[in-house]
């Protein structure tokens, strides 16, 4: 399940520093935009304001109990033409677009958790944000596949298969380098992984909470059975099983995921998650951070609890800080790699609006041995 008001930062944008003010609106966009003591005072007033009145217990309830149907229903609404393909992943996380051999996989991603120098390595000046993605964005768009024959049946045969790994048989155990996607959507991470990353052996497995985005994960013609899983997965109920066995994994990717849950569940599915890697294996998250925009857009009677709210459509949504993600994640036994806020602001041209996203990207690896 990917958030609705990801939509606003869908794209990517360059890294020049616009001074004139005519190129700002024309070009859109400012990164690594720094605020103001009174401009974040200002926001949390406005936080303020918009949490001061929480829903009832009783409505509460109602939304956990039927968070389910709001996002099968939101998918339902917008099928797979609310996001666009998340090519800017590659930037991010150059980890998910290596072609490399098994050896190299498991050298690369161990390296990760041994060297200081991997905080920043490989980001492509992950701080100033998504940058220069024109050029392979194009090129990516034009890498259309066939399905595979036998497509339809074994769509079908998935949907009907057990998902609890026995015997060492399951989907892609005889890969080398496996990806888990939870809340895939639509698919708008996965398959820019597909089309990209050419390594033989290579396995994604994706997952979400609504029936309907799966659904659609598997009859997107560019869905192969051969190299990837969709799955349906409750990560709020620890009794639903993973197709995969635990230390399975080398990444695990959270995309605007984490912030749907209820927050006194993050820990246990972190710690669930964590447990999925291989010594040495990655979890990826990009997720809303504290003083959105849309944090702040909020009205009065759609606040939850702290920081946490519920959309227009059922939907909800949580609004990090770095501390709070860092202490998901090093509870979960992982270790920081990156963890950095992403400022920017962007500018509605038409309305010759300003609007200030901010968003954290998180890097955190298991250790490869037991710390004495």
């Amino acid at each position: 399940m990917a958030a609705p008001n990801e939509a606003l930062e869908r794209r990517p944008f360059g890294r020049r520093l616009l001074t004139d003010p005519a190129r700002l609106f024309q070009h859109n966009a400012w990164d690594n935009v720094e605020w103001s003591e009174e401009q974040e005072a200002s926001a949390r007033s406005k936080v303020q304001e918009n949490s001061s009145r929480l829903l009832p217990q009783d409505k509460q309830e109602e939304y956990e109990v039927n968070a389910k149907k709001y996002w099968d229903d939101f998918y339902k609404i917008h099928e797979n033409g609310f996001f666009k393909d998340r090519h800017w992943l590659f930037t991010e996380f150059p980890e998910l677009a290596s072609s490399r051999n098994s050896s190299q996989n498991e050298d690369s991603v161990h390296g990760f958790c041994n060297t200081e120098e991997s905080k920043n390595k490989g980001l492509g000046s992950c701080e100033n944000g998504h940058c220069s993605l024109e050029t392979r964005t194009q090129s990516l768009l034009n890498l259309i596949k066939s399905p595979p024959a036998g497509h339809t049946e074994e769509l079908a045969a998935q949907k009907d298969s057990e998902l609890s790994p026995s015997d060492g048989d399951y989907p892609g155990s005889a890969a080398s380098y496996r990806i888990l996607e939870v809340g895939c959507g639509a698919g708008n991470t996965v398959f820019p992984i597909l089309q990209t990353n050419n390594d033989p052996g290579l396995f994604v497995y994706c997952c979400d909470f609504s029936t309907t985005a799966v659904d659609l994960v598997q009859n997107n013609a560019e869905y192969d059975t051969s190299r990837c899983f969709a799955f349906v997965h409750d990560l709020c109920n620890d009794q639903s099983p993973f197709p995969m066995p635990e230390e399975s994994l080398d990444i695990v990717i959270l995309i605007f995921v984490l912030s749907a849950i209820l927050p006194e569940k993050m820990q246990c599915i972190v710690t669930r998650l964590s447990r999925l890697l291989k010594p040495g294996g990655m979890i990826l998250l990009r997720d809303y951070g504290r003083y959105d925009l849309a944090q702040l857009r909020f009205k009065k009677g759609q606040c939850l609890s702290d920081n946490f709210y519920v959309r227009g459509d059922g939907t909800r949504v949580y609004f990090f800080t770095q501390d709070e993600l860092d202490h998901l994640f090093t509870t979960a036994g992982l270790e920081k790699i990156q963890n950095l806020v992403d400022r920017r602001l962007q500018v509605n041209r038409g309305k010759q609006m300003t609007m200030y996203r901010v968003w954290i990207q998180c890097k955190y690896c298991k250790p490869t041995a037991l710390q004495p």
